[in-house]
Order: structure tokens, then sequence, then C-alpha cells
């Protein structure tokens, strides 16, 4: 089965959440990427880790052998994001703090994560997806 996946934006946040959980019991590994907004006038993120880290993260779940369900949830624009009081971040299910964050989520929980220092780092995403 090819990677499933899901994009969100804040206002579908809760909606497609809900479609990922539904779904989750068909994947061996389910994951949230929370990641900046991208810039229209550039088509690139506004946030260099992400743009370092995107290409990576994609490439290793695409070569992973297991099924994979992604939901890339994108946080909004810079000034958006960078609100204390940010949807995402008061989230107590997700405890945000930066962005990217990769997410394992297993049983309604998080059951590992990369930071936005450590999300482009290939044995680390191998790692996230070996864990069970």
């Amino acid at each position: 089965m090819p990677m499933k996946i899901l994009d969100a934006t804040l206002p579908t946040f809760d909606g497609v959440f809900d479609k990922f959980g539904s779904e989750a019991s068909n994947y061996k590994a389910n994951l949230i990427l929370f990641l900046a907004d991208k810039d229209s006038s550039t088509n690139l993120s506004w946030c260099p880790d992400c743009v370092r880290a995107e290409p990576v993260i994609y490439k290793k779940l695409e070569a992973s052998a297991d099924d994979v369900a992604l939901l890339r949830a994108y946080v909004g624009d810079r000034p958006t994001w960078r609100n204390p009081q940010h949807p995402l971040r008061v989230d107590s299910r997700f405890n945000l703090e930066g962005v990217p964050t990769l997410i394992r989520w297993e049983d309604d929980a998080v059951k590992g994560r990369l930071e936005d220092h450590e999300a482009h780092l290939e044995n680390k995403i191998e790692a996230l997806l070996a864990s069970n």
C-alpha cells in the first residue's frame, strides 16, 4: 500500500485529524508532521528547518516497507505560529514548541517525536518509524 497523505490547515485540522484517527488501524505507522505554511510568492515554507526536513522525511517514509499514514498539519504563517496561544501550541495532545515536528501517533497518544532540530536526521526518522 502506498503512503497515505492527509493535509490539514488550522481551520480543517479537527476534521482531518478525526479521519486520520479513524483510519489509524489500517497502517503500521501513523505520523503527524507539523509544518509551517508555504509562502505563496515563493512556494517555499517560511521556516528554513521545514525546507530542510521535508524532503528527507518524505524520502524515508516513501522508502519504508511498512504501510504509513502521514497527516501534514500546516500551522499557519509566521505571525500566526508565533502567537503563544496558537491552538496547536496549547493543545495538550501535542505540546508543540517548534516546526517541523514529526510525531508517531498510536492508540490516541504520542508514542515518539522528532523536534525541529532533529526532524531532518535520517537515522532518527528511521528509528521513529521502527518504534513500536
